[in-house]
């Protein structure tokens, strides 16, 4: 590491130098009997990227670490899918394993639901960072910023759609299959946008009903970790 990075990273908190660590060591750690060897760049690439970058863009845009424990978590929820592209992740025979029974034939599920989960809660667990870089970077009011972390989780789901529409138009089609995880429904993208704005919703609800039990202080503050923030 060169003294420049070496600054970067003791200029870090803390407790967001451990959790950087945290998400190289899962990330380490999924691709250890990788099932789907063939794909785990395209699913870990970006996120080692990332977790690589990540001193740096919290140099640049300052979290609380609340925020990133956010990020970080629905990063090692891709993470544990990405091992498994999705459609593959075997929580029916964890499930099976500690309970004797699968979740599957439990709740009716006829598809493996794993990907709808990370979408829930890309929208749970990140309108919160969204919205904080907003209110600190953006000078925008609470209000604002939490309306702009809502709109934002929309946008780039949809964004991330039409990705996987232009994956299955290019690439082979069983790499294409298997990346976008339809699993045969024909309403995928548009039900994974939805799990995605239902999950914002309820981070707003939960941020609001944190700024009233403070009695008016703000949920996201726009400066350090002063300020109890979400976590």
């Amino acid at each position: 590491m060169t003294s420049g990075a070496a600054a970067v990273w003791k200029s870090l908190p803390i407790a967001q130098r451990r959790i950087i660590l945290l998400l190289i060591g899962a990330i380490a750690a999924a691709q250890v009997n990788q099932p789907f060897p063939e794909l785990a760049p395209l699913q870990h690439g970006p996120t080692i990227a990332l977790a690589l970058a990540a001193p740096w863009l919290l140099r640049r845009w300052p979290l609380s670490n609340g925020a990133m424990a956010c990020i970080t978590l629905f990063l090692l929820l891709h993470t544990l899918g990405g091992r498994y592209i999705y459609s593959y992740v075997p929580y029916d025979d964890w499930a099976r394993s500690m309970t004797g029974h699968d979740l599957s034939s439990t709740f009716g599920w006829r598809r493996n639901g794993y990907d709808r989960l990370v979408h829930f809660a890309f929208g749970l667990l990140l309108t919160h960072p969204l919205a904080q870089i907003a209110r600190r970077r953006g000078g925008m009011t609470l209000c604002w910023s939490l309306a702009f972390g809502f709109v934002t989780i929309g946008f780039v789901s949809a964004l991330y759609e039409s990705f996987e529409w232009l994956l299955t138009l290019m690439a082979k089609g069983e790499t294409a299959d298997w990346y976008n995880g339809q699993q045969g429904d024909v309403w995928d993208p548009q039900k994974d946008m939805a799990a995605a704005q239902v999950g914002a919703l309820i981070a707003l609800l939960i941020l609001g009903l944190r700024r009233h039990r403070q009695g008016g202080a703000k949920a996201i503050s726009s400066s350090g970790d002063t300020v109890r923030e979400l976590s």
